[in-house]
C-alpha cells in the first residue's frame, strides 16, 4: 500500500530520500530505491466506488410548550408537524440518519449538545417562539431551519451555521444535503503523484479542513502500475475513445492505446487504495521521461464517470473538483484562465475537460482527440462544451481557509492553435477588474450550472471565507 501522509517513511525509504529519489535519474534506476515493482490486486478489472452520503444528524425541534402564547399561536399542533417534517426528510434523504429531539428551553438544548459526541452535525428546526436561541459554539456544522411564522430572523446563528428560511421544503433539503457532502469528503481518499515537490502544507490543510485523506505515490509507482496494466483492456479503451471522438487529429492509434494503458494504471492505483480522486505532477513526470504517456484521456474518463482526475498534481484544484463532484453530481475541469478585456471574456483553457458536463447519466458533448499542446506530443482532449449555459468557476485555497469564485455564461469554443486544446470562452463584463485583482494562483475549476449560493453555504458550514472575483 502507498504511504499515508502521517507515516514517516515510504517502503522503508526516508521521506526526503523518497521525494528526491527520481530527480535527475531514469525511472528504472529509482525503481529499486522505491522498493521494486508494486503488487497490484489480482483478479477481475479493478473497480472504483464513491463513499455514501450517510451522516448521522441530530434533528433538534425548538418550540415553546404548547400552552404558551407566542408564534405560531397557543396550542399549535407541534407533534403532527414534527412527524410530517421527519417523514419528508427521510423520504428526501433516505441515506441520512436523523435522531430527533425536542427542546423548549436553553438548558435542554445545552444538555443535547453535551451528549452528542458522535453526531456528524445538527439540524435545528425552529417551529415556534419563544424557544431556545440555537446551537452557538458547537464544533460541527449546523443547518438552522426557520419555520415561517414560527421564528424570527438572525437569532442563534453560529460561525458554522447556515440559515434556511423558505416556504419551499426543498430549500431545507438542499441545505441539509451539504452535511452529506461533508461526510463524503471525510470518507474519501485522494492520491497525489509527486517526486521532488513539497506539498506537505497543502496536504495538512486539506486533511484538517475537509477530512479527505491524501496518499502520496512516486513516478516509480506509476511506472510500475503502467507496466502491469492490462494491455487488452487498454486497447478497448483506446478504441472506445476513438470511436466516440468527432475526430482524431495528431495522435496515432498506438499513442492513444498508451493513454489507455495509463488510464488502467491510474484506475488500478485508485482501486487498490479505495481512492476517489487522483492528481499527478504530469508535466514534470512526462518532460523528464518518467511517464510513458500523458494521463489526459484517463482524466477525461475518470471525470466523465463521476470521479476526479486532476492535472499537474494541483491538490487545491483536485479537492475543489471532489467537492463539486459530491455537491453537484457533475464533473468539472481545471483551466489556465485567459482574460480578454476587449471582448469582456474569460477563456478557460486546458488539455483536459469532460464530455459529460451534466453528470455521468447526462448527454455527451462532442470532443476531439489532439496532441498535448505545449510539446505537441501524446494524446489530449479538446472538448466542445455546451454554450449559452451559466458556469461557475472557483477554487478552494485550504491553506488560507477561503474559496475564490466568479460566474459567467459560456459563449464560444475558441478555435485557436495557441495554448491548451479546450478553450471555453465565457462572457464576463468585469473582465478588467477580474484580471487586475487576480490572486491565489493561475488555475481555476469550472463546473456547469449556477452553484454560487450553494457553495457559499458550504463554505459557511466549513468555516471558509468567500472571495468573489471581479467585483
Amino acid at each position: 500500500m502507498m504511504r499515508q501522509t502521517e507515516n514517516a517513511s515510504f517502503r522503508g525509504v526516508g521521506r526526503r530520500q523518497f521525494l528526491h529519489c527520481c530527480v535527475g535519474a531514469a525511472c528504472s534506476g529509482c525503481a529499486a530505491l522505491c522498493g521494486g515493482p508494486r503488487i497490484l490486486a489480482a483478479g477481475p478489472p479493478a473497480t472504483l466506488s464513491l463513499p455514501p452520503a450517510n451522516p448521522t444528524l441530530r434533528l433538534v425541534f425548538g418550540h415553546p410548550p404548547p400552552k404558551r402564547e407566542g408564534w405560531p399561536y397557543v396550542d399549535f399542533p407541534y407533534e403532527p408537524r414534527k412527524k410530517e417534517i421527519l417523514a419528508k426528510l427521510q423520504a428526501s434523504l433516505p441515506a441520512f440518519r436523523f435522531v430527533p429531539v425536542t427542546v423548549t428551553n436553553q438548558e435542554q438544548l445545552e444538555a443535547v449538545r453535551a451528549a452528542d459526541a458522535e453526531v456528524d452535525g445538527y439540524v435545528y428546526w425552529r417551529l415556534g417562539l419563544p424557544s431556545p436561541a440555537g446551537l452557538v459554539g458547537v464544533d460541527r456544522p449546523v443547518v438552522f431551519v426557520n419555520e415561517l411564522y414560527g421564528g424570527g430572523v438572525g437569532r442563534g446563528v453560529g460561525a458554522r451555521t447556515i440559515w434556511v428560511s423558505s416556504s419551499d421544503f426543498k430549500d431545507a433539503v438542499e441545505g441539509i444535503r451539504l452535511l452529506g457532502v461533508i461526510k463524503q469528503l471525510r470518507s474519501s481518499i485522494m492520491l497525489e503523484g509527486v517526486d521532488a515537490r513539497d506539498v506537505s502544507a497543502t496536504i495538512k490543510a486539506i486533511e484538517e479542513s475537509f477530512g479527505t485523506k491524501i496518499r502520496l505515490f512516486s513516478s516509480c509507482d506509476l511506472d510500475s502500475a503502467y507496466e502491469k496494466a492490462d494491455r487488452e483492456e487498454a486497447a478497448r479503451w483506446a478504441k472506445s475513445w476513438m470511436a466516440g471522438a468527432e475526430k482524431v487529429v495528431e495522435p496515432s492509434p498506438a499513442e492513444i492505446q498508451r493513454s489507455g494503458q495509463m488510464y488502467v494504471a491510474m484506475r488500478d492505483l485508485m482501486a487498490e487504495n479505495r481512492a476517489q480522486a487522483i492528481a499527478i505532477d504530469c508535466l514534470r513526470f512526462f518532460y523528464s521521461g518518467k511517464m510513458k504517456a500523458y494521463p489526459c484521456l484517463g482524466f477525461f474518463q475518470l471525470n466523465d464517470d463521476g470521479y476526479v482526475g486532476a492535472c499537474e498534481g494541483d491538490l487545491q484544484s483536485a479537492i475543489t473538483m471532489l467537492v463539486l463532484a459530491y455537491l453537484t453530481g457533475r464533473p468539472s475541469y481545471i483551466s489556465d484562465p485567459v482574460v480578454d478585456t476587449a471582448k469582456k471574456q474569460v477563456v478557460y483553457a486546458h488539455c483536459v475537460a469532460p464530455s459529460k458536463v451534466f453528470g455521468p447519466a447526462g448527454p455527451r458533448n462532442p470532443y476531439h482527440i489532439r496532441s498535448h499542446s505545449e510539446d505537441r506530443k501524446g494524446a489530449a482532449v479538446r472538448s466542445l462544451l455546451p454554450l449559452n449555459e451559466v458556469v461557475t468557476t472557483l477554487k478552494f485555497v485550504p491553506e488560507q481557509k477561503l474559496m475564490v469564485i466568479h460566474q459567467g455564461r459560456a459563449v464560444e469554443n475558441v478555435d485557436e492553435d495557441k495554448a491548451c486544446r479546450t478553450k471555453l470562452a465565457v462572457d464576463f463584463p468585469n473582465a478588467r477588474k477580474l484580471v487586475q485583482g487576480w490572486q491565489f494562483g493561475w488555475h481555476r475549476v469550472t463546473v456547469y450550472g449556477d452553484y454560487k449560493e450553494r457553495l457559499e453555504d458550504f463554505c459557511q458550514l466549513l468555516g471558509f471565507k468567500v472571495v468573489e472575483e471581479g467585483v
